[in-house]
């Protein structure tokens, strides 16, 4: 258990102080101090190591850890990494009041911890990402609202988590990556529609998701390496087109199928 930072500073920039500090009584003396196997004395601190003044986010992490007792008492404390790491350990009924914290910090903990009657609240927050921690927790018709965030990281969270019915509806998101998600999900009804989608990545999942009867449509993707995926997985009687491809590599992925087929069948080479 160690740490990088060789100085112990509280949120103010100030040496901490463990005489005036209200957990004094908690102090484990570090040069004695023997920790168990676990790393962990329970209902203790340890100055350098866990401290509820210092600054760093890890010791005061390792501070409610050890003392998840003192939590609550902490969540209205000044500095918002002790508000953010008590809010992991404070009992969960008395962090509604921080549903309003200044911080994200605070904000995002709250959405990893409430109820869904209050995490559904958080649908709205102004920072991305304490709704993509919101998103990450919801489930079905109550993310709906959260497909049409302002925000690409958002939605593209949504879209890994929302039911196939709903896919549908993120098919013409504005972000590509998006868009990708979707046809990697996508009904095999639906798949054909984003054959012809702007970007050649979301294409490239069509060509690589669709049945071997029905990649035709993307035999003249503008794409070469939409082709090539065709070209390896076509049906070889519709493999044709592809034997006179402008790019070399998908002739030659044509090529050897139809030469195997041709070899299967017993008749010379192409």
């Amino acid at each position: 258990m160690s740490d990088d930072i060789l100085e112990s500073l509280d949120w103010c920039g100030e040496p901490v102080d463990c005489a005036a500090c209200a957990h004094h009584g908690r102090r484990l003396d570090p040069e004695t101090a023997v920790l168990p196997p676990g790393g962990k004395r329970p209902g203790h601190c340890l100055p350098m190591k866990t401290c509820v003044q210092d600054r760093y986010a890890k010791r005061i992490q390792r501070f409610f850890e050890w003392n998840p007792d003192l939590a609550a008492g902490h969540l209205d404390h000044p500095y918002f990494e002790v508000r953010a790491n008590a809010a992991r350990f404070a009992p969960i009924f008395q962090l509604p009041r921080l549903m309003s914290d200044p911080d994200e910090t605070v904000r995002s903990v709250l959405a990893r911890r409430l109820p869904r009657r209050l995490l559904l609240k958080l649908r709205d927050d102004p920072d991305r990402e304490v709704r993509i921690a919101v998103a990450a927790r919801l489930e079905d018709a109550d993310l709906s609202p959260l497909m049409r965030d302002p925000d690409c990281s958002v939605r593209l969270r949504v879209v890994r988590r929302i039911p196939d019915g709903m896919l549908p509806a993120m098919m013409h998101d504005e972000d590509p990556e998006v868009r990708v998600e979707v046809a990697r999900r996508l009904a095999m009804d639906w798949l054909p529609s984003l054959a012809w989608d702007d970007s050649p990545r979301v294409r490239l999942v069509v060509a690589q998701r669709l049945p071997a009867s029905k990649l035709h449509i993307l035999v003249p993707d503008p794409d070469w390496m939409v082709r090539l995926a065709v070209a390896g997985r076509i049906d070889t009687s519709q493999i044709g087109p592809l034997l006179d491809d402008p790019e070399e590599e998908v002739r030659a992925i044509a090529r050897q199928r139809a030469d195997g087929l041709a070899i299967a069948n017993d008749l010379p080479p192409l």
